[in-house]
């Protein structure tokens, strides 16, 4: 790996900044409220599935119904993510982030009162709706306060909300779940949700390094079929898409497995759960510590970025594949965390690598399409899982056979993502026209 390197700062590859941008003041604060923004946005996700069996008891549903009740938070996740990715290319994220908070607060509370099966499939739906552009949002958002030398931490940062949102919400939620209702879990979550909404409104402002009228104004452009057909941007998508199918299973699948595969009690299964989340965190963290440590070394981005973030996927899903073959609930579960858990690499190193070669000005609707093709994921992984289950001779050797599925897309997309992920050049190769362009236009105004 070491012959990747230059052997001075001014030899470092494109996708890294020459000079550094001084981080504004504020940053931080923003940064931690979109922590905290992801925070809920994940415990909003998880709630279905810690909730899995009172719900399927409960509603008397089969799995292939439960199945389904997961994928439909996916159902318009994409197709808002793109609707709300382009408007963010004009209007402050500011704004946009306070309207999504809004839907996620509103969409839990019919579930406090008895619900049927149908109306809670609708209110899953609203939610994905309004989740569905969230963390490329929130991305965007954070891109306005670093440079692009410095994104990689405070993308990691975000990324670790999932994982607290998770580790912080499951034992809470679940002591509601067992002592009182699973009902009274979506209750807390949409008051969880409206207290962030305030501390946004009194403390949410926009980034000041890039300002997102002029540059849609005034920044040359790159035709969107070049961007969205570039290798590194399918790369990342069909990488992610990979990370996303094990973190929907987590999602939907994960407690029920501990409780009717395993035999757990919900009490114990609350605990449980939040393992895979707690390794994430940690490998979410040392992914953009090392990926930043990497680019300050004069690392090229194909290697702190795209390496770094593919070949844990690879592990991962090798890890995975041993389960069905290893004896005992307590290895299972150990192979399930830190296979499912390494895939969080991923999603640090995909949005900065999006953002070294994507104008500013089309930075919002590019890393939401991205985020709106990986989710669809979200949407074949529960309900298979929920078929495979019903129509495997027993219950555990249907979560076994997911499970290796989910190990194979996680090798295939990591695989793929490997040969396609090179940042610094694909920069290269789009901008080259765009200089030139660039040198006229400001001739073309320049007074001298």
């Amino acid at each position: 790996m070491s012959a990747q390197r230059t052997p001075n700062a001014a030899g470092r590859t494109a996708g890294v900044s020459q000079g550094t941008t001084a981080t504004p003041k504020g940053a931080w604060t923003v940064t931690f409220l979109l922590f905290l923004f992801m925070v809920v946005n994940f415990a909003d996700k998880i709630v279905v599935g810690l909730a899995g069996v009172p719900i399927m008891n409960d509603l008397k549903l089969q799995p292939e119904q439960f199945g389904l009740l997961g994928s439909s938070f996916f159902f318009l996740f994409s197709i808002s993510a793109i609707v709300v990715g382009f408007i963010v290319n004009k209007v402050a994220t500011r704004y946009v982030l306070l309207t999504l908070a809004v839907i996620w607060a509103l969409a839990q509370f019919p579930m406090v009162g008895t619900v049927s099966f149908t109306t809670l499939l609708i209110c899953r739906i609203v939610l994905g709706a309004g989740e569905g552009p969230a963390f490329s949002v929130a991305a965007h958002a954070i891109y306005k306060w670093f440079p692009d030398e410095k994104r990689t931490l405070p993308t990691a940062i975000l990324s670790q909300g999932s994982a607290f949102g998770v580790i912080l919400a499951v034992p809470a939620l679940n002591w509601v779940i067992v002592n009182h209702s699973w009902h009274y879990a979506f209750g807390a979550l949409g008051v969880v949700g409206l207290i962030w909404v305030c501390a946004w409104l009194a403390l949410g402002i926009e980034g000041p390094l890039e300002d997102t009228p002029a540059l849609a104004a005034n920044e040359p452009k790159i035709p969107y079929l070049q961007l969205l057909t570039s290798r590194t941007f399918l790369g990342c998508v069909i990488a992610t898409f990979g990370a996303y199918w094990a973190l929907s299973l987590g999602l939907t699948w994960f407690t029920p497995f501990i409780v009717k595969g395993l035999g757990f009690s919900q009490s114990q299964a609350g605990f449980i759960s939040i393992l895979p989340w707690v390794f994430g965190a940690t490998i979410v963290i040392l992914t953009g510590w090392i990926s930043q440590l990497m680019m300050a070394r004069g690392y090229t981005t194909r290697i702190s970025r795209g390496v770094l973030g593919s070949v844990p996927l690879i592990v991962g899903g090798l890890i995975l594949a041993m389960m069905p073959h290893v004896a005992g609930a307590g290895f299972q579960i150990a192979l399930l965390v830190v296979g499912s858990g390494l895939c969080g690499a991923i999603y640090v190193v995909c949005p900065p690598m999006l953002g070294e070669f994507t104008p500013a000005s089309q930075r919002g609707a590019v890393i939401a399409i991205y985020g709106a093709l990986y989710t669809l994921s979200g949407i074949i992984a529960p309900m298979a899982m929920g078929t495979v289950i019903q129509r495997a001779g027993s219950m555990l050797d249907g979560y076994m056979t997911g499970f290796t599925i989910n190990a194979v897309v996680m090798v295939g997309s990591g695989v793929v993502g490997l040969l396609l992920l090179w940042p610094n050049t694909e920069k290269a190769r789009l901008t080259r026209g765009v200089a030139p362009q660039t040198a006229a236009l400001k001739r073309a105004v320049s007074p001298t």
